[in-house]
C-alpha cells in the first residue's frame, strides 16, 4: 500500500474538536469563570470587560421571555414578517460597524465579515417571505382521512415557546440568525447565550431586534458564563434549546435536556472530506479547496479538511494546493489585503499546534507551514500559518480530531471505494465535497458518504432553502429551510368529525 494511506477500521479516539462557543462544561472553575470580554486576538489587547448578568437579571429575563411568548405566538405572519424585514434593514445600515466589530472580537478578515452581515440580512428576508407557506397546516388525502375515521384531519405547526440558544464565536452573526430568523417568525421567543469572546455581537443582536421593533422579551441576550447554562436550561418557562459547539458541550446540552425531556438541536464538530477524482477540474478543485480550508481563518464547521485524493491525480493536486497554501497572505485581519487572521483565542491556536506537533513526531510531513508566522508585526496576535501535511496515519490525533484553523491533511487513495471508506473513517458527519465529471461517482458518493451533504463540484456553505445539519458526533436535528423551522413547533394532529 502507497505510503501515507490509512486503513480503517479502527477505534477512534475521544476527539477534542473544536471547543464550544464560550461553553466548556464541566471544565474548571477557572475556565467556568472566564472573564465576558472583547479580546483582540490580533493583538492580544483586551479591549472591554463586560459585567456578567446576576441572578436577579437572568431571571427577568426569562420572564421577559415567557410573558412576550403569550402575544407573540397569535401575532399574525405578515406581523412577523414585517418586523424581520425591519431587522434585516437596520442590519444592512450597520454592516460596516458589525463587521469591525466581528474582526475585532474574533479575528475573521473584514472583507468575510461584511459577507456574513449581507448573509444574515438576505435569510432574515427570506424567512419573512417563506415562514407562513412552510408552517401552512397540512392536509393528509381524503381516503386517508375516512379512513382514519375523521371527516376533516389536518396537521398544525404551533410555537413551543422561549428557546435558549448556546451559540459559538465563529460566525458571531450568522449562526445566531439562522436560529433567530426561523424561530421568530414560528412565533418562538429567543434568549441568547452567545461565547463569552463576542459580547459587543451579542449585545448588538438583542439590540437589534428591540430597534426594529419587536416587542419587549422577544428576543434577549443573556450574559452569562458557561456555568449558568444549566439552570437556563432547566427552567420550566425556557422550552427547547440548540446548540452550535464543541461535542463537550452538546452531550452536556443533550444530557441535561433529556433529563428535563426538552427539545434540543445540536451543530456540533465536522471534519469534512473533500475528495477529487480523476475526472475533475483540477485547477477549480484546487483554487476551491484553499478558500474551503481557510475560510474564516479556517475555523469554520464545514470547512474542509481531509483531502482525499485519487492516486492518478495525487501528485498534481498537492503540490498545487500546497503551492496556493503558501501563498495565502496572513496579516491583520482589519487589512483588507489579508487573506487569513489570526485564530481567535490563544488557547485555540495552542490546541491547534499540539495536533501538528502531534503528527509531525508520529511521522507526518510538513508540505508548507507548521508553525507560527515569524513576522515580528505579527508577534503579539494568535497567528498560525496556513498548513498542508502528508504522510497521515491513524496513530495521529489530526486523523480522528477535527483542526479548527489553517490546516489541511492529504491522503492518497486508489479509487472510489477506499476514498469513501477514508472519508467515513471519522466521529464526524457534517457535510462532505466531491470533485467528478461522472455521473457514477455522484451516484456512489452520495450514496455512500456519512454525511449531512454532499455538495459536488463546489464548497460546502449553507443557504436559507437548504437543510443543514449532521449526523454522527456532529450532532441532530437541521437548522434552515422548512426542516429548520419546523424543529421548534409542535406539529399538533387535528382531528375531527361533523
Amino acid at each position: 500500500m502507497a505510503e501515507g494511506r490509512v486503513t480503517p477500521p479502527h477505534p477512534p479516539p475521544c476527539a477534542r474538536g473544536r471547543e464550544a462557543g464560550g461553553f466548556r462544561w464541566g471544565t474548571t472553575q477557572e475556565e467556568k469563570a472566564m472573564a465576558i470580554a472583547t479580546v483582540n486576538p490580533a493583538t492580544g489587547e483586551t479591549l472591554r470587560t463586560y459585567e456578567a448578568h446576576g441572578p436577579d437579571e437572568v431571571e427577568r429575563r426569562i420572564a421577559a421571555a415567557h410573558e412576550a411568548f403569550r402575544h407573540w405566538r397569535t401575532t399574525p405572519f405578515a406581523e412577523r414578517a414585517r418586523l424581520l424585514r425591519a431587522a434585516a434593514t437596520l442590519l444592512d445600515e450597520d454592516t460596516e460597524d458589525i463587521a469591525r466589530t466581528m474582526t475585532l472580537e474574533m479575528g475573521k478578515p473584514l472583507t468575510a465579515a461584511r459577507a456574513e452581515a449581507g448573509k444574515c440580512a438576505k435569510t432574515m428576508r427570506w424567512y419573512a417571505r417563506h415562514a407562513a407557506e412552510l408552517l401552512a397546516d397540512e392536509h393528509p388525502a381524503e381516503s386517508d382521512v375516512r379512513d382514519s375515521g375523521a371527516d376533516r384531519a389536518r396537521v398544525h405547526y404551533r410555537p413551543l415557546g422561549p428557546v435558549l440558544a448556546v451559540m459559538p464565536w465563529n460566525f458571531p452573526l450568522w449562526q445566531v440568525i439562522r436560529f433567530a430568523a426561523p424561530a421568530l417568525m414560528a412565533g418562538n421567543t429567543g434568549l441568547l447565550k452567545h461565547a463569552s469572546n463576542v459580547p459587543r455581537t451579542a449585545l448588538y443582536l438583542g439590540d437589534l431586534f428591540r430597534r426594529a421593533g419587536y416587542p419587549d422579551g422577544c428576543f434577549q441576550t443573556l450574559l452569562i458564563g458557561s456555568a449558568e447554562v444549566e439552570g437556563v436550561l432547566r427552567d420550566p418557562r425556557v422550552a427547547a434549546a440548540t446548540l452550535t459547539g464543541s461535542e463537550p458541550a452538546g452531550r452536556a446540552v443533550a444530557s441535561v435536556a433529556g433529563d428535563v425531556v426538552k427539545k434540543t438541536v445540536l451543530e456540533l464538530g465536522g471534519s469534512d472530506p473533500y475528495i477529487v477524482m480523476p475526472s475533475a477540474d483540477i485547477v477549480r478543485a484546487v483554487k476551491t479547496a484553499v478558500t474551503a480550508r481557510v475560510q474564516n481563518n479556517g475555523q469554520s464547521c464545514i470547512a474542509a479538511k481531509r483531502f482525499i485524493v485519487h492516486e492518478d491525480v495525487y501528485e498534481d493536486f498537492t503540490e498545487r494546493f500546497t503551492a496556493a497554501m503558501n501563498a495565502l497572505t496572513v496579516g491583520d485581519p482589519l487589512d483588507e489585503s489579508t487573506d487569513v487572521g489570526p485564530l481567535a483565542t490563544e488557547k485555540g491556536r495552542a490546541d491547534l499546534e499540539e495536533l501538528v506537533d502531534d503528527a509531525v513526531r508520529k511521522g507526518a510531513r510538513v508540505l508548507c507551514g507548521g508553525a507560527r508566522p515569524d513576522a515580528p508585526a505579527l508577534a503579539g496576535g494568535w497567528y498560525y500559518r496556513p498548513t498542508v501535511l502528508a504522510g497521515i496515519t491513524p496513530a495521529m490525533r489530526i486523523h480522528q480530531e477535527e483542526t479548527f484553523g489553517p490546516v489541511a491533511t492529504v491522503y492518497p487513495v486508489r479509487d472510489a471505494e477506499e476514498a469513501v471508506t477514508v472519508a467515513n473513517d471519522s466521529p464526524f458527519g457534517l457535510s462532505s465535497n466531491v470533485w467528478t465529471r461522472r455521473d457514477e461517482d455522484v451516484d456512489f458518493f452520495v450514496r455512500d458518504l456519512q454525511a449531512g451533504g454532499v455538495f459536488v463540484n463546489g464548497m460546502t456553505a449553507s443557504h436559507p432553502a437548504l437543510p443543514f445539519g449532521g449526523i454522527k458526533r456532529s450532532g441532530y436535528g437541521r437548522e434552515l429551510s422548512g426542516h429548520g423551522i419546523k424543529e421548534f413547533c409542535n406539529a399538533t394532529t387535528v382531528w375531527q368529525r361533523a
